[in-house]
């Protein structure tokens, strides 16, 4: 698959790449997709919630009333989850939610999500470019040069950039990632992928490998 190459002002540079068959040009696994995405999730959650069971809970001890003829149900302790300010049952726990995937599957879902944005047209292929000083207007000026505005977008660059990471950091709506990092959730949740050429050869060695 061929696509048109641009600059930065959003104009086309007469130049065509064509997009690797063997990462572009896959059968999309939506299974590997939904794990990738779903470890990717995982792995964003702390784990660190808690509440406290009935052995955790300061009060007192003492049976509140005698066991037998006061009509009501039969209570050892305040501390009993049954009353307000007691210990929660079966209640949550730190814990971590990460698990392992294999590298072959995880190389498929994102080869699979590139693949998807790829059928729907939802690539744009940028010269090499880089800004001069850090400036969230020279991204904003981007992405409205490329009418993508209002839309999510997806930067994948070749290597760290402080200059356009740190320009984009402020829009709600753009991200910007080096293709050693890119990930199937990252992919799925942007409505445009934005490539350089550059970047374009970074992802075909990753998945060469």
């Amino acid at each position: 698959m061929e696509v048109k190459v641009v600059n930065i002002s959003g104009k086309e540079t007469g130049a065509k790449v064509q997009l690797p068959e063997s990462v572009f040009g896959v059968t999309p696994n939506d299974h590997a997709i939904y794990l990738d995405v779903k470890q990717y999730l995982a792995n964003q959650r702390q784990g660190t919630h808690k509440s406290k069971q009935r052995n955790e809970i300061a009060g007192s001890t003492r049976k509140l009333y005698k066991q037998k003829g006061t009509g009501g149900a039969r209570a050892g302790s305040i501390k009993s989850p049954l009353f307000n300010g007691g210990g929660r049952v079966f209640g949550p726990q730190p814990r971590d939610y990460s698990f392992k995937l294999n590298k072959k599957l995880k190389s498929l879902a994102r080869k699979s999500a590139l693949a998807y944005k790829a059928q729907d047209n939802s690539i744009v292929v940028l010269e090499d470019f880089n800004f001069d000083s850090i400036k969230t207007k020279n991204y904003v000026n981007l992405v409205s040069a490329l009418n993508l505005t209002n839309e999510k977008t997806l930067l994948v660059l070749p290597e760290q950039n402080n200059n356009i990471y740190l320009s984009s950091r402020n829009i709600q709506k753009a991200k910007v990632i080096t293709a050693g990092d890119l990930n199937t959730y990252d992919v799925l949740n942007a409505s445009k992928l934005l490539l350089t050429a550059n970047s374009l050869k970074s992802l075909e060695e990753a998945f060469a490998k």
